[in-house]
């Protein structure tokens, strides 16, 4: 529609013999405004110094001889704005479409025939999955699932820690506690010996000096008892992360791990000294000279770093995956800086793959508590934070629906929602405070206030259902409600939060659906035989209710139909 507006606002231009200039057409923030502004008067009068609105009434007069079905009439409005109505027509045949498009409705093919990769979540191997990950894992899944929206052919892709000085904490602690290649131990018992090691690290020297010692020998894999415990912390590592990731709904196409980056960086570092160079016994990428801050890429002990492995791990995924178009990586923003020197030193090693990375680094979600940190044993473990959130939900559910208490899925299904919404509800790049109380709330913005909503459309529809109510456009009232005029608008939202990488537009806008819905329903009856507009009234819970199921699939949430 967008695109018929502004060819009409265009010819009208042509018509008043202006000529063309960039203008904006856009939805009012209030609906008595219209269904699109258009600042093209103000623009163009402002370029050719005449009075921006007898411009637009000019303009007017010309679009209204115009035969527009989708419009039904345009008004200038404040110092020149001009402000378009859509038709009954529209809307209705806008309506209509929803269902039948089902969960394809807001979907576009922007980027069909392209390859993008998204990289994220990205946990390190022998410590927790904590809630950082977990919210990282929301905003990757989240920017993946619009990229595939808008026709993309789309690959998941997690980057995985399995080597580091990290690793050395872990197995350092792991000794000291006991444990062997047979020893039965969980994913838990390695955050402990991580926790362990990472202290002894830090407070004993002679464990610093072992631990070091430990780190070069995992890297070289020369001591076979190492190896053998390595190896199968590694394995209870990644088949922790697999179980997480099946909750969370993300299902990752290829894994990439630092012991493979590693050795790969370090080749490429010392194959291009004319890029790095050394620096009281390390190799380092001078970045300041480009106005950012020197790296260092292999350490004084000869090992790779976090820089170098990332250098590695761009022309890994090359060569593993074939061509691409774009390439997305989804990290905390703590790392931002690191990344613009990484990306400086790209353009001169790999210039292609440079042309077509992209880093976004979101912001912080923290706890009312404050900051966590597993370098002290103060982390929260995703699990532990999903059963408690979960936990609160079943206490919830068996309050208000006693009939759904027994149901074991639907408590983790809404603490989930309530997690997601709360990390994208906002700007992702822009720090945030979680409100357990807040974010579980079954009115206003949440995540279980959306899902309530969509699964109370539902038994609506079941409802009208049953007294013989069949949705259908047949009988329409002469006035569009209000819902139907935040409904056609999802297309958009859907393609800006892809372009914009902004979540939180889908987010915002389903909240805005939710509420106008539910005044509308405060308002209509919607199973009524006896009124002629029930069954275009269940036709438009229809298309609100998968409306939101989409938007919800978006923030990666799922839609219970009962709840």
């Amino acid at each position: 529609m967008q695109d018929t507006i502004r060819q009409i606002v265009t010819q009208a231009l042509q018509q008043a013999g202006i000529e063309p200039v960039a203008f904006v057409i856009e939805h009012p923030a209030d609906l008595a405004h219209g269904d699109y502004a258009c600042n093209a008067a103000l623009v163009a009068a402002k370029k050719s110094g005449s009075n921006p609105r007898v411009l637009a009434e000019e303009l007017s007069r010309y679009i209204e001889t115009v035969q527009t079905p989708q419009v039904a009439s345009v008004e200038v409005a404040g110092p020149g704005f001009l402000n378009f109505y859509l038709s009954r027509d529209f809307f209705k045949e806008k309506i209509a479409q929803i269902p039948h498009m089902g969960d394809r409705w807001g979907s576009n093919e922007t980027l069909a025939g392209k390859t993008y990769l998204v990289e994220y979540t990205d946990p390190n191997p022998f410590k927790e999955f904590h809630i950082g990950h977990l919210f990282t894992n929301s905003v990757g899944e989240s920017i993946s699932r619009l990229i595939a929206f808008s026709g993309a052919h789309t690959k998941r892709l997690c980057y995985q820690g399995d080597v580091g000085l990290h690793v050395a904490h872990a197995l350092y602690g792991m000794q000291q506690l006991g444990f062997d290649a047979n020893s039965s131990f969980t994913a838990k018992d390695l955050g402990k010996a991580y926790a362990l090691g990472a202290s002894a690290y830090k407070e004993d020297p002679q464990a610093q000096q072992d631990i070091r010692a430990l780190n070069k020998k995992i890297y070289d894999r020369s001591d076979e008892s190492i190896n053998a415990l390595y190896d199968r912390g590694r394995e209870v590592s990644l088949d922790y992360f697999e179980s997480i990731y099946r909750m969370l709904g993300t299902q990752f196409d290829a894994y990439f791990f630092e012991s493979k980056t590693g050795p790969a960086g370090k080749e490429v570092v010392l194959a291009h000294p004319k890029i790095f160079t050394q620096s009281d016994g390390a190799w380092v990428f001078n970045a300041e000279r480009y106005g950012l801050h020197t790296r260092v890429f292999i350490n004084a002990e000869g090992l790779p770093t976090y820089e170098a492995k990332e250098l590695a791990l761009a022309k890994l995924k090359a060569d593993r995956l074939g061509d691409y178009d774009h390439s997305i990586i989804v990290t905390a923003n703590e790392v931002s800086s690191y990344f613009q020197v990484i990306q400086k030193a790209m353009h001169f090693v790999y210039p292609d793959l440079a042309e077509k990375t992209e880093h976004i680094g979101h912001g912080m979600v923290r706890l009312q508590s404050g900051k966590m940190s597993s370098r002290t044993g103060d982390v929260i473990a995703a699990l532990d934070f999903i059963r408690e959130i979960a936990d609160a939900a079943h206490a919830r559910i068996a309050e208000a629906s006693p009939h759904l208490a027994d149901d074991d899925i639907l408590p983790q299904q809404i603490a989930l929602a309530a997690i997601k919404y709360s990390t994208l509800k906002g700007s992702i790049l822009q720090d945030s405070v979680f409100d357990a109380k807040q974010a579980l709330s079954f009115e206003g913005a949440s995540g279980p206030y959306l899902q309530y909503t969509h699964a109370r459309i539902r038994s609506l529809l079941e409802k009208a259902n049953s007294v013989g109510i069949v949705p259908s456009a047949e009988h329409v009232p002469a006035e569009p409600y209000t819902v139907e005029k935040l409904l056609y608008r999802f297309p958009q939202v859907v393609l800006q939060a892809m372009q914009l990488r902004a979540p939180h537009k889908v987010s915002q806008y389903i909240t805005d659906l939710a509420g106008a819905f539910n005044t509308f329903y405060a308002q209509e009856k919607i199973a009524n035989p006896e009124d002629e507009y029930a069954p275009y009234k269940a036709l438009v819970s229809q298309a609100v209710a998968q409306t939101l199921k989409n938007g919800l699939y978006l923030l990666g949430i799922e839609s219970p139909n009962k709840m």
